[in-house]
């Protein structure tokens, strides 16, 4: 007989290991399990976020970001550095400290709570039992009261750009270049290819971006857009919008990329190629037969409000289901399904998930962008405010960009708040808690901003929404 759990989760990256710990927390016995293996062959907690994710790309935008300052920026500070250079492969070995540092915080965490990790391959079957495939080769049954189902994504692979990771690379080999490459072409002008486009071009390659879609950032609102486009160009990235790529070849240790945009026929030679076309669920042998869970056409997982499955005491989450897939999403949505189980309240608003790209300047946003409103016929009012009106930002030698605010006409609820400046990683969550708590662009007015701080300009562009800012003319 299989081993039962109250609790079994399957897939241990930030949605279900957090939904392990939380379950875990409130009593119930819980088993986790997941295939991930790391960079050093052994299995490794965290899925793609820790492993090959958003961590690791945040310690090479950090290291890239000092470099580039060192090399572009600091001699308007006084400081001035001769010959500088990077160690390349000391750069990758910090990442993937920090990384194992990360991963191995989440076994301790498992150990402290009593939570069994299972490595290995798992589909789930009829009556909630999991079938696990170890990577021995040996095969292992358990079931769980309640399975949650964390799977996450997978990078989408072109049929004619097929990932090597020696010319061809996927997020993880973007990660991993042990030197930088002369000319770096990257598929997609998204999150992933913007962020590691950005690492690699600070370091001194030849970066080249293709994107499909006529606009840049189509999903940000178009001012930020703008204002971003504009600081990217400035810093030799070299966007090229409305490309429909159609083909590789690998000649002479050089990729051929064809496409073809409005001036015709293209042809992009570089040395490495990343490709960053989006993500698709990783639900592919993770249902078996009689599970009596739903697919939509994407190959995600059915749900309803609150993450259950068609099946009974079958819960989803994360990557694996609809809404924006983002680490903290999952995060959030594993907490309220643990604590939906154990008979508590539990909710996600999908409305107020914030969105950072972390370039520089950093781009951030949550809630609808002004074309959302045009479509959907909502009445709105909206104001802004330059970085570059404030003192601290001026001072940072980093003014660029800008803030956003969007505001109903009548009630003068925020609908939206959008960012494109240093930092707004941080400040977009002025606009989440507002709009958690119903706020108005009045409410944010009237907070005191401590001075000089960034967050000021999230004040004067609350301020600027009833023409009342101080700093600029209404």
């Amino acid at each position: 007989m299989s081993e039962q759990f109250d609790v079994v989760v399957i897939g241990a990256g930030p949605g279900g290991y957090v939904a392990a710990i939380r379950a875990a927390q409130l009593g119930l016995k819980t088993a986790c399990v997941d295939a991930f293996i790391g960079k050093d062959g052994k299995p490794a907690l965290g899925g793609t976020c820790l492993n090959v994710g958003c961590i690791p790309s945040k310690a090479l935008l950090d290291s890239s970001r000092q470099f580039h300052n060192l090399t572009h920026n600091f001699a308007v500070h006084g400081i001035t550095a001769d010959n500088a250079k990077i160690d390349i492969s000391k750069m990758i070995e910090r990442k993937d400290k920090i990384v194992k540092q990360f991963t191995g915080g989440i076994t301790q965490l498992f150990k402290a709570n009593k939570i069994t990790p299972i490595a290995g391959f798992a589909t789930l079957k009829a009556n909630r039992v999991v079938s696990i495939k170890g990577h021995d080769g040996s095969v292992a049954e358990i079931s769980g009261k309640h399975i949650i189902l964390a799977a996450g994504s997978t990078p989408i692979e072109l049929p004619f750009a097929k990932f090597d990771n020696k010319y061809i690379l996927d997020n993880a080999g973007g990660l991993d270049e042990t030197s930088v490459p002369k000319r770096l072409g990257v598929i997609g002008a998204g999150v992933i290819g913007l962020e590691l486009g950005s690492v690699w071009s600070r370091l001194g390659a030849e970066v080249t971006i293709v994107e499909g879609l006529p606009d840049f950032l189509a999903a940000a609102d178009a001012d930020i857009s703008k204002a971003a486009f504009r600081e990217f160009k400035k810093q030799g990235l070299d966007i090229r919008l409305g490309a429909k790529c159609t083909n590789t070849e690998i000649k002479n240790n050089e990729v051929h990329l064809s496409y073809s945009d409005a001036s015709g026929e293209q042809v992009l030679v570089c040395d490495k190629l990343l490709v960053a076309v989006g993500r698709r669920a990783a639900t592919q042998g993770l249902l078996g037969e009689g599970s009596g869970v739903q697919l939509d056409e994407r190959g995600r997982i059915v749900v309803d409000d609150h993450c259950h499955t068609a099946a009974e005491n079958v819960w989803a989450i994360g990557d694996c289901v609809r809404g924006p897939m983002l680490a903290h999403k999952a995060s959030e949505e594993g907490i309220a399904v643990a604590e939906l189980i154990a008979g508590l309240p539990g909710h996600v608003n999908l409305d107020t998930v914030p969105w950072v790209i972390y370039t520089e300047p950093e781009i951030a946003w949550v809630g609808k962008t002004e074309k959302e409103c045009k479509d959907a016929g909502i009445e709105y009012k909206v104001g802004t405010f330059p970085f570059a009106a404030i003192g601290r930002a001026v001072a940072m030698n980093e003014p660029a960009g800008l803030v956003k605010v969007i505001a109903h006409a009548e009630t003068d609820r925020i609908l939206g708040l959008h960012l494109c400046g240093p930092n707004v990683s941080e400040l977009v969550h002025e606009g989440v808690v507002a709009m958690e708590f119903n706020g108005s662009a009045e409410d944010l007015a009237r907070i005191c901003h401590a001075h000089p701080s960034l967050s000021e300009a999230v004040h004067e562009a609350a301020l600027a929404v009833d023409k009342r800012a101080i700093h600029k003319a209404n």
